[in-house]
């Protein structure tokens, strides 16, 4: 895995930039912290991505969503919303972005153009050590996925800048635990008051035995497919049949991308997934969602190259154990 300086230094240079710029984990593996009750806290322990590529124990989810009044066809049909990838996820042009991007030249666009912009969120995995959630069960499988909004994920970045720290939150031995709290600002959630704890504290042995039985995730999984230049084309489309308040026309783009819950038409034969990926953001997103950073993309950073061993779980497990035959 990444060290903490690399992650230190990548999280540095994306700052700078900033002014010009499937399946696998089982039932309830989403941990939905977004459900307990407002006053209440859950413990999380983050853990590493297991793709060696992965400077970070996270990756971000980028995703554009389309309201559609209702869909064409159907009648007394109620508006819907696709979910399309946006493709600045690939460090590409975005064909929806390049046009809402000319909106914030005009100050009565802006509210169009908020709407239309890229929501983001961010993958993470690992465990839930404390639970405030009576009806949640842990599955077999006990490494959850966590998907993160913006609020929640600034104080985790914050954090890792701050030069006191000085191991990885998810280092097996002297790592951190994550609390989310949620209270309430102005009528919607809020979760300000999320924190680190100060302390570290070890993986427990049946945390341990859970990641040596079910490995660790590559999180990369847990993206949206990259869309194809056909895909490209259609989501342009949407794009602009939903600006011009049309309805979602299912025998078009049925095959591409679906409201969610809406079946693909008869005889398709696209493998492309529906808009809504793997990875579901919770249904009410309760944390303002608008990405202020409106220029245009950057070049990707490059990432260091960390140690290959150090990104193998086995090796991981290993050391540890090593360490504690050694005291």
């Amino acid at each position: 895995m990444a060290s903490l300086a690399e992650i230190r230094a990548r999280l540095q240079a994306a700052e700078s930039n900033k002014g010009g710029q499937s399946s696998g984990g089982g039932d309830n593996a989403i941990y939905p912290h977004w459900n307990i009750d407002e006053g209440a806290s859950a413990n999380l322990r983050f853990l590493p991505d297991n793709n060696p590529k992965n400077t970070f124990f996270w990756v971000e989810r980028a995703m554009i969503k389309l309201p559609f009044a209702g869909i064409k066809g159907e009648m007394d049909s109620k508006q819907v919303q696709v979910q399309v990838p946006c493709v600045e996820m690939w460090n590409e042009p975005c064909p929806i972005l390049a046009e809402v991007r000319t909106w914030f030249k005009d100050k009565s666009l802006e509210d169009m153009g908020r709407k239309y912009w890229k929501k983001r969120s961010y993958v993470f995995q690992g465990f839930v050590r404390e639970n405030p959630l009576s009806d949640d069960k842990t599955p077999e499988n006990p490494i959850r996925r966590f998907i993160i909004g913006p609020q929640i994920f600034q104080t985790i970045k914050s954090a890792l800048m701050d030069p006191e720290l000085e191991e990885l939150p998810t280092d097996f031995e002297k790592g951190l635990d994550f609390r989310i709290t949620k209270t309430s600002k102005g009528g919607y959630a809020d979760y300000s008051t999320s924190k680190w704890a100060r302390k570290e504290s070890a993986l427990t042995d049946t945390e341990l035995a859970a990641i040596e039985k079910f490995g660790l995730f590559d999180l990369n999984e847990f993206l949206p497919k990259k869309p194809t230049d056909v895909e490209l084309k259609v989501m342009k489309e949407m794009f602009e049949a939903s600006v011009d308040g049309k309805p979602y026309d299912m025998e078009r783009w049925g095959q591409y991308f679906r409201p969610a819950g809406v079946a693909a038409p008869a005889g398709s034969t696209a493998t492309a997934a529906p808009a809504t990926a793997t990875v579901s953001a919770p249904a009410v997103i309760a944390e303002p969602e608008f990405d202020e950073e409106v220029a245009a993309p950057t070049a990707p950073i490059a990432t260091p190259a960390p140690a290959a061993s150090a990104n193998k779980t086995q090796d991981i497990l290993a050391m540890i154990r090593a360490r504690q035959q050694a005291q």
